[in-house]
């Protein structure tokens, strides 16, 4: 018997931040830069508070920050708006808060919108936080902030999404209906990606955030994070765990996956440090590795990474 959940509610379509009437009140969480993108403009909010210096890979101080600086104040709503790193942090701070939770992505890759996960580094290492109370409330989902998104964030949004569909596919945790939306998800991106097609990565993204959300990444998930602690981009990052994680498994997205990887031009990773800490690490986080459809060993994730860095 499985269980399949997601937000209470999913708007999609061009514009569709920009007809929804907001609360007066709102809390928006987002990153900084908003402004200026007129990302503001385009919401037309008005009486809304705004917090905007969310960074990439966020910590879990940044959100007990929020939550303290604001836990008195009469907010309606908590608003991610950004990217996942804005809307992870903006799901925690709501879900503390008890506030009413809106998710718009302006990237689309992470599926943050969509999924019952907040990451947030804890002592420098990222964790991911998993509850049903992290759900959005609503999630608007308006391809108008794909429009004008410079080619690297689409870049590493896109391949992020691609990771998420494939290994939730081979996830152990899924069934007919996860895998029915991971590869439909996937047919989507790699259309997306291919021919850039920016409404078919946008629909892909939030396909693959439903997907996954219902039986959870894997290895390529596990090992990423590492590389990511050492200040390489989420979706760069997958490009070559999840793919390396694929030819493990045997995954039947390996070749279609390695031709995203070189048709998006990422460049080599490497790690600096200790390489048999890095698995003691990586063997630690079982939300991933229990799901993988392989078992793995410290040895093997030492192994794996090797191949990355000599790659």
């Amino acid at each position: 018997m499985y269980q399949i959940k997601q937000p209470q509610k999913i708007i999609l379509g061009p514009n569709s931040s920009k007809n929804f009437q907001f609360l007066d009140n709102s809390l928006i969480i987002t990153s900084s830069g908003t402004k200026q993108r007129g990302w503001l403009d385009h919401l037309g909010i008005q009486n809304y508070i705004l917090f905007d210096k969310v960074e990439p890979n966020p910590s879990f101080d940044i959100a007990l920050k929020i939550i303290d600086k604001f836990s008195n104040e009469n907010i309606s709503s908590v608003i991610g708006l950004g990217g996942g790193s804005s809307l992870d942090v903006a799901k925690y701070v709501a879900w503390k808060l008890k506030k009413e939770k809106i998710m718009i992505p302006t990237t689309f890759g992470s599926g943050s919108e969509v999924t019952r996960i907040s990451v947030l580094k804890v002592n420098g290492k990222k964790q991911s936080f998993h509850d049903d109370a992290l759900f959005a409330d609503l999630s608007i989902i308006d391809s108008y902030f794909i429009q004008n998104s410079p080619p690297e964030i689409i870049r590493n949004s896109a391949i992020d999404a691609v990771a998420q569909c494939t290994e939730g596919y081979d996830s152990k945790n899924g069934n007919v209906y996860t895998k029915f939306l991971c590869e439909n998800a996937f047919d989507l991106l790699e259309n997306g990606i291919l021919n850039m097609n920016k409404e078919k990565i946008v629909l892909g993204s939030v396909i693959s955030g439903l997907g996954f959300g219902n039986c959870s990444t894997t290895l390529g998930h596990a090992l990423s994070y590492v590389f990511s602690n050492e200040g390489f981009s989420h979706g760069h990052a997958l490009a070559y765990t999840t793919l390396i994680a694929h030819k493990y498994n045997n995954s039947k997205f390996y070749e279609r996956f390695k031709k995203l990887v070189e048709k998006l031009e990422f460049p080599k990773i490497s790690l600096s440090g200790n390489l048999e800490e890095c698995a003691e690490l990586i063997l630690t986080d079982k939300k991933h590795l229990d799901n993988n459809p392989k078992s793995i060993s410290k040895e093997k994730i030492t192994e794996l990474l090797e191949i990355i860095n000599n790659n």
